[in-house]
């Protein structure tokens, strides 16, 4: 396919898909509500969040396990994982982002931790939360998104058939990669890996959710066509955030009292997961362009690369190293910066299209 006709494909695929809703585009804002819902809530009410934060069985946190299901199962139920036989389409723009994805992101948020976390920062930080600080923001890099991307692909005009064969991929590496990722990098990183706490989150938030979200999008094609999964998306589509919002109460209901402490710990950690963004993207926008891969492709590549899981950080870091770990905070302010920063992203590829197509058509 040639760069205008797959510009042209996009271009047509987008018209037809629903931009950003009001609710995704101020995520950041209903965020920042829940956060002080959350302290206020957790001030008032200590005993029952406590309850809640103590409901466990085998390790995992039945609340959580629950919100995080009507997250999760949602998001996966778009994928359709027979995109994978249309991967050779694009495999020179496949390629730059699975090797961002998986060889370059959760490293490089490793160093950075390193640096900013454990040196620059460590005198502004508890001293008892610096490992548990960088385990968090190693979790939340060792997997790309597979939800908001398909928002973040529309913005830029992407091309559609690369973007759901991309994500369909990602998910596939993910059932075997997150836990070996992690697990190494905790362990350089001289964090204590529960190993079988790990293998049960990836089974619990992964596994299980792609397999149900995969038998239920079967019945309802087999059912109702393509229409009842429409309908369902539909449907479903508050209740993900719902849920993601309902945990972030319950999350800040017990994080409360150490934020009100120390509010600048949000701003530091804030520091490395904006940088390891524009640090993706910007690689895997450059190695598209070495490799003369068409703006339709580069731009939703560039954006998955620098893509983060949040749910699935948020949910493995509570069930690692419970829910007023530093960890757990570390992944919420991933969530906390995620629009605005991925639209600051969408901007700079916008405006660098006409940059981009000239040294590609040149190459």
């Amino acid at each position: 396919m040639s760069m205008s006709d797959s510009a042209a494909a996009a271009g047509d695929a987008s018209a037809r898909k629903p931009a950003m809703s009001v609710f995704e585009r101020f995520l950041t804002v209903w965020v920042a509500l829940c956060i002080i819902a959350g302290i206020a809530l957790g001030q008032m009410m200590p005993g029952a969040f406590h309850v809640l934060g103590n409901a466990t069985v085998a390790q995992v946190n039945i609340p959580v396990a629950v919100l995080v299901w009507l997250m999760i199962v949602p998001m996966l139920l778009k994928i359709d994982l027979a995109a994978l036989r249309e991967v050779g389409q694009h495999w020179r723009g496949i390629a730059s982002t699975v090797g961002v994805n998986w060889l370059i992101k959760p490293f490089s948020m490793a160093l950075l931790a390193w640096i900013f976390i454990a040196h620059l920062f460590r005198p502004y930080l508890p001293a008892d939360q610096i490992s548990s600080y960088t385990a968090g923001l190693i979790l939340l890099a060792a997997a790309p998104c597979t939800a908001m991307v398909f928002v973040w692909s529309n913005l830029v005009d992407g091309e559609p058939h690369f973007t759901l064969s991309q994500v369909a991929l990602n998910d596939m590496i993910m059932v075997v990669a997150f836990a070996p990722i992690v697990g190494l990098l905790l362990g350089l990183s001289s964090i204590t890996v529960p190993w079988d706490t790990l293998i049960l989150s990836v089974v619990l938030y992964i596994v299980v959710p792609v397999i149900v979200a995969q038998l239920w999008r079967y019945t309802l094609l087999a059912r109702g066509g393509p229409s009842a999964l429409a309908r369902t998306l539909r449907a479903l589509a508050p209740l993900s955030l719902c849920a993601l919002l309902l945990t972030l109460v319950l999350l800040f209901g017990l994080q409360g009292e150490q934020i009100m402490r120390q509010p600048v710990v949000i701003a530091l950690l804030a520091v490395p997961i904006v940088i390891q963004v524009y640090f993706n993207a910007g690689l895997a926008y450059w190695l598209n362009r070495r490799l003369g891969v068409a703006w339709c492709v580069a731009g939703p590549s560039a954006l998955i690369g620098a893509s983060n899981f949040f749910e699935l950080a948020v949910a493995t870091a509570i069930a690692l190293f419970g829910f007023q770990s530093g960890a757990a905070l570390a992944t919420v302010v991933g969530v906390l910066v995620e629009v605005p920063v991925m639209l600051s992203v969408v901007h700079i590829l916008r405006r660098s299209r006409p940059w981009y197509e000239r040294a590609a058509t040149a190459i």
